[in-house]
């Protein structure tokens, strides 16, 4: 909410449920923001619960209509990792998705929402055993494998138990989509998935030897070869905050191929797949995230092509979005403590300015990613109208490292103080799923607010709660 906009609805990058009332206070689906802190306190996640429910909605009509166009069908997997919790498990189940998760917690997390094992995926690069065996017991409905060892391990333990595990092999495409180096991966020089690339099993072989399989088709024949494993299909995940929908298109290309080259080798042409999540969203104003129908229809139009010019049917896809849903329907509210102008330049004979440091009482614990990736959010006073002129400012946190950085830049108004409510949009998705206990602090309650109600899905923590931890 910069300094000046108009009383109504706020616009991306807040939440639809976000609006301007005629007396300069803000309220997020029917709450006031000083009605929500005198509840509620802040630091507080909010997350607008129709906002929420409408983008998986959206996901899910727009894929389901593209994919059947041309003739197949497709399954939305809400990516827990983006915000779990078990309102948020259950409210993406009742909108018609299936929900991917990454931990064992994410995966308790789905089946106490009552989330069936079936309509469960089960991520990881180092399953432990024991969730491997959860997986199993439950009955989910796909595990993703991610290495030739972990192959191994599923198929021995299921095995050992008696079952056919069904799994999905992750591959690299080499396709490199997203917005940092760090939620880029499909590149090969990272931990994720197994690469399509034969040379990625190295040259060693020698110009006279056959070309070795790589390490995708490797695994994939490995897993046919096993008789406790059922190979459901091929996974491709390409990067996170992804605005430009060519990087989905050539994945798949580049997986539909592998497809093909598995059915001349093997005789199966696996039924299913995974085109993974990554879809962007925006952040700042002005930014345009993906329209979940443009995309779908470009996507289904290119694998149609890709899998006529390849002479075989389609298979069965899915997808992943989880910042794409979670993302916008949050923000944080926060309460400004110190504010403090600094001059900043002249040093190097550059026009000395003067940037507004303004304090908040939550910070890098509750929003890590502007320390970790750089990343850029945008944020406002919620609580109060502003006649004055707007200044530059950076909101900072209160923890004790001078990369605690909430937003980098911003236009806030003048007078500015503590006490105002301020608000920093689209932190619904990586904010509490990465929040810490840095310094100490306790990580902030998430509260779902819809038609005038809040409710709390997640209580804050206390202090209580740290020291119950500490067995010293």
């Amino acid at each position: 909410m910069t300094p000046g906009l108009p009383v109504g609805p706020a616009g991306p990058p807040w939440s639809s449920g976000v609006r301007r009332r005629d007396d300069g206070e803000v309220e997020v689906a029917g709450v006031a923001v000083t009605e929500f802190a005198a509840e509620h306190g802040t630091p507080s996640y909010v997350v607008d619960e129709a906002d929420f429910r409408a983008r998986a909605r959206a996901y899910r009509t727009a894929f389901e209509a593209a994919f059947a166009a041309v003739g197949t069908g497709v399954d939305v997997y809400y990516a827990g990792k983006a915000l779990l919790t078990v309102a948020i498990a259950r409210w993406a189940r009742e909108e018609g998705l299936r929900v991917d998760t990454a931990s064992g917690g994410e995966l308790a997390t789905a089946l106490r929402a009552g989330v069936p094992g079936e309509a469960i995926g089960l991520h990881g690069n180092n399953k432990s055993d024991a969730e491997i065996l959860r997986a199993f017991e439950h009955g989910v409905g796909r595990i993703i494998v991610d290495s030739l060892a972990e192959i191994d391990r599923v198929a021995a333990l299921a095995a050992e138990r008696g079952v056919v595990a069904p799994v999905m092999v992750r591959v690299t495409t080499g396709v490199h989509a997203g917005g940092h180096e760090y939620i880029s991966t499909a590149h090969e020089d990272q931990k994720f998935g197994l690469s399509i690339n034969s040379t990625a099993t190295g040259a060693a072989a020698g110009a006279a030897s056959p070309a070795p399989d790589s390490p995708a088709m490797s695994a994939l024949l490995r897993v046919l070869d096993k008789p406790s494993l059922k190979l459901l299909g091929i996974h491709s995940h390409i990067g996170s905050q992804i605005l430009d929908p060519d990087g989905f298109e050539a994945a798949a290309r580049a997986v539909l191929d592998l497809r093909a080259a598995l059915a001349a080798r093997s005789g199966v042409l696996v039924e299913e797949v995974d085109l993974g999540g990554g879809y962007g969203i925006a952040y700042l104003p002005g930014e345009v995230a993906l329209d979940p129908e443009r995309v779908a229809k470009d996507i289904a139009s290119s694998v149609a092509d890709v899998a006529a010019s390849l002479g075989t049917p389609l298979p069965r896809f899915s997808i992943e979005p989880g910042r794409a849903i979670a993302g916008p329907a949050g923000l944080t509210l926060y309460t400004v403590g110190t504010v403090k102008p600094v001059t900043v330049g002249g040093d190097d004979g550059a026009e000395p300015f003067t940037r507004l440091y303004v304090s908040v009482d939550g910070g890098m614990s509750d929003n890590i990613r502007p320390a970790l990736y750089g990343a850029d959010y945008h944020a406002g006073i919620v609580g109060r109208a502003s006649a004055a002129e707007p200044v530059l400012a950076r909101v900072v946190g209160k923890h004790c490292e001078s990369g605690d950085i909430v937003v980098h830049q911003v236009m806030l108004p003048g007078d500015i103080q503590a006490g105002d409510l301020l608000a920093v949009a689209a932190t619904g998705a990586y904010g509490r799923s990465m929040a810490s206990n840095y310094n100490m602090l306790t990580r902030p309650p998430v509260v779902a607010v819809r038609e005038g109600a809040s409710r709390v899905l997640v209580r804050r923590e206390t202090e209580a709660d740290l020291l119950a931890l500490d067995q010293g």
